[in-house]
């Protein structure tokens, strides 16, 4: 099989630089303020962590509150550059005023931002990618921003030694980051609706109806149950840094070094696996991202030897860049294009009760039995979604 180069638009490319600075800026910022809401704001735990549920849930909300206004819209660039400015705006807020009432507003315009730019972005990235290239696009723009994810964890833990842990310091220099990326988006990404009108030169609507719902496709839906059930096996990273230093003594200063592994093998494999999925088609790799998942479940639950065990963690970041970037694809290819944001807005929403569902399953398996048994409660659960996709594969397979 020949491979022939492939031309990726500007646009995208600065999609994926955009979304590796604002990353960078978030996570920068994620990393301590829990601490610096305990340590030097004096919040209870427990406070903490509702916070933080209650964050991501509005977070997740919005992703699909951002897909449909951007399709309704029809100018995703517009919804994507709030999300930006909100981001942007949060840290210095941060910075400036240490009381938690505004510590918490800043976070919320943090995790609002975040999810306002999620889906609006990734349906402009479909909209952009040439014919056969979505897999190469999508790769490029996941492996750029989780670049951004593990490098704005390097550059945060640089910053709070540099700083003799100063937490208004770190706040303040995460902003610079979020700026940069937020001129990068106004300036060198193209929005293709932006020339849209009518016949009396207004700018063209698109109302949503709940009929848009069945335009979506069987294929699409089918997928989403899928979706929901792999989701469901995909416990959370918190489970291999706690199986790491509970369970192989690895002492709790490296801790991070989990999180910057399978970050790194995410970023790694996306781009090419996109690339290949152009060529090859999406149902494989999606295919052997759960076989992957489940392997990677084998070797975190079976593992004596902790070089084993990072081999596994290796494995879990692979399968995440695989299996979203293979979703998001096959979203973009099946689904009208007047309602790309409106799909990947429910599939993030759906990404959000898979996830609940395995954290509520992980926790359960966690405290009744172990870890041990917790990974390969996951690995059951990601082979059943294995043995659906197949069995869904006459409808699922399929290009619009």
């Amino acid at each position: 099989m020949k491979i022939e180069k492939t031309k990726i638009p500007l646009s995208v490319w600065a999609i994926g630089f955009a979304s590796m600075l604002l990353n960078i800026s978030t996570v920068m910022v994620f990393g301590v303020v829990a601490l610096y809401l305990k340590q030097i704001l004096g919040a209870e735990t427990g406070f903490i962590v509702m916070l933080e549920g209650f964050f991501e849930a509005m977070a997740f909300a919005m992703k699909l509150l951002s897909g449909l206004i951007s399709d309704y819209l029809r100018r995703p660039k517009k919804v994507m550059a709030i999300g930006f400015a909100m981001v942007t705006i949060s840290k210095p807020i941060f910075a400036l005023f240490a009381t938690v009432p505004t510590v918490i507003i800043a976070r919320l315009l943090d995790r609002l931002g975040n999810g306002m730019q999620s889906t609006p972005r990734d349906a402009l990235v479909g909209d952009l990618a040439p014919d056969g290239t979505k897999g190469c696009c999508f790769g490029l723009r996941n492996a750029m921003a989780t670049a951004g994810s593990f490098i704005g964890g390097g550059l945060g833990f640089i910053a709070m030694y540099s700083f003799n842990f100063s937490y208004q310091q770190v706040f303040m220099w995460a902003s610079i980051p979020a700026a940069i990326g937020f001129i990068l988006l106004l300036i060198f990404v193209h929005d293709p609706h932006e020339k849209e009108v009518t016949a009396n030169k207004k700018p063209i609507r698109h109302p949503l109806h709940l009929s848009d719902l069945a335009r979506l496709g069987k294929s699409y839906w089918l997928l989403m149950i899928v979706a929901v059930v792999f989701m469901s096996s995909r416990i959370g990273e918190s489970m291999l840094v706690l199986h790491a230093t509970q369970n192989f003594g690895m002492d709790p200063s490296f801790a991070h070094g989990i999180l910057i592994l399978y970050n790194c093998t995410n970023s790694l494999f996306s781009y090419p696996v996109g690339l290949l999925s152009d060529h090859l088609g999406r149902f494989g790799f999606l295919s052997l991202s759960f076989v992957i998942l489940i392997t990677a479940d084998i070797l975190l639950g079976f593992s004596s030897d902790l070089w084993v065990m990072l081999i596994g963690v290796a494995l879990w970041g692979i399968q995440i860049g695989m299996s979203q970037d293979m979703f998001l694809c096959m979203i973009a290819d099946q689904v009208p294009e007047d309602l790309r944001g409106t799909g990947i807005g429910f599939y993030y929403l759906i990404n959000s009760l898979g996830l609940l569902m395995a954290g509520l399953v992980g926790s359960s398996l966690a405290n009744k039995y172990d870890l041990f048994t917790t990974f390969i409660g996951s690995g059951a659960i990601a082979l059943l979604a294995l043995i659906l996709l197949i069995t869904m594969r006459p409808v699922i397979d399929i290009k619009r």
